[in-house]
């Protein structure tokens, strides 16, 4: 009895403690589950016409943006997919913004600013809470850490003493009494998602600590290591180009090359010291399966290639994580789950704050 009195305390305060920044996170995060769904819907730049030629190189579409806004950065050009927008990512004014471009014949199409943006500003909110992000992600980081110790704590909680009392604990008694009907609630629905958000929560604090990024890949390789996984190419600043044509558009079609049958392509240009960086990815999208080729910055020579297949199981597990966080890497049926299960997560707060405000009232009344 002493135990599970010890485990009902640690449970109530940890909960009072950081049940309002789960809410929000568990919020915010049903909230970002659609937000490709819903900006398709309401925003029409986001699709083209699929014409019957070639993507425009990658070189004009950093060109044009240059020459839009002169003093912009355009080192990254994503290619989503034969029906979506090329987008060219820049600084301007400090600022980031999402230059948008037909992939096709280069006409501009939208100025998108990220920070002004809605989806932007919610995931800024359940990944920082809107505090600076040094500060915000160890809010949150901890916050996380403690929900996973209170859905621990809430199934050793929920587990009945006799075999017999388990079909109580399974089910809400929809015809009790309000708060009965809350704490059924409370227990059983926690219960049902309990494995399932544990999943969502350990995949998130790859967000806010390097070290669980790292458990991720130890996980996924059963320790083993895999010394290709640090290839850092050694850039020889010396090496002067044999050809004309633009080192990002070389390294593109090399891609293109690797993986034919890929959607999503991008390319990567970091300056004259360190490699340019393609990667392809199967469906428009869906940030899974990633392939990457390595490319010298001044003269578009391959420097590795490191395609999906190829990688280790750790690599792989770790460019899983966005998916399995949110619901995308099973499709259209997973974000669904995300977002059911991000509610329920919200609500365990909530009703656990209620149970905990009608005993306190009944103790005072008593």
């Amino acid at each position: 009895m002493g135990f599970k009195k010890n485990i009902r305390f640690l449970h109530k305060w940890l909960g009072l403690t950081s049940g309002l920044i789960v809410f929000i996170v568990s919020i915010t995060g049903s909230i970002f589950c659609f937000h490709d769904e819903i900006k398709d819907l309401t925003r029409d730049y986001r699709k083209v016409n699929i014409e019957d030629k070639s993507y425009i190189l990658a070189s004009e579409l950093q060109s044009k943006a240059k020459t839009m806004f002169p003093e912009a950065t355009a080192d990254m050009v994503v290619f989503y997919g034969k029906d979506r927008p090329a987008i060219v990512y820049s600084s301007i004014g400090n600022k980031p913004y999402n230059l948008y471009f037909n992939p096709y014949s280069g006409a501009f199409l939208k100025q998108e600013s990220i920070e002004d943006d809605f989806f932007a500003i919610i995931e800024d909110l359940h990944m920082h809470l809107w505090l600076p992000p040094e500060i915000g992600k160890h809010v949150v980081g901890i916050a996380t850490i403690v929900f996973i110790i209170m859905l621990i704590s809430g199934i050793i909680l929920w587990w009945p003493k006799k075999r017999k009392d388990l079909k109580n604990r399974i089910r809400i008694k929809w015809k009790a009494k309000w708060r009965r009907v809350n704490y059924d609630w409370h227990n059983v629905t926690g219960f049902y998602i309990s494995l399932f958000v544990l999943v969502i929560a350990l995949t998130g604090l790859t967000f806010s600590y390097e070290w669980m990024h790292k458990t991720m890949y130890f996980v996924g390789n059963l320790g083993q290591e895999y010394p290709n996984d640090d290839f850092s190419p050694a850039i020889d600043s010396t090496l002067v180009p044999n050809t004309k044509a633009n080192p990002m558009d070389i390294a593109l079609s090399q891609a293109y090359k690797a993986k034919p049958n890929d959607e999503m392509f991008f390319v990567w240009y970091q300056g004259e010291k360190s490699a340019i960086i393609t990667g392809s990815y199967p469906d428009a999208l869906d940030f899974d399966h990633q392939s990457n080729l390595y490319f010298h910055p001044k003269t578009g020579e391959l420097l590795n290639t490191d395609l999906y297949e190829n990688k280790s199981p750790g690599t792989q597990l770790q460019e899983m994580n966005y998916g399995l966080h949110t619901g995308q890497y099973f499709g259209l049926t997973g974000k669904i789950i995300a977002f059911i299960l991000s509610l329920l997560a919200a609500a365990l707060p909530v009703t656990g704050f209620i149970i905990f405000w009608g005993r306190r009232n009944k103790k005072a009344k008593k």
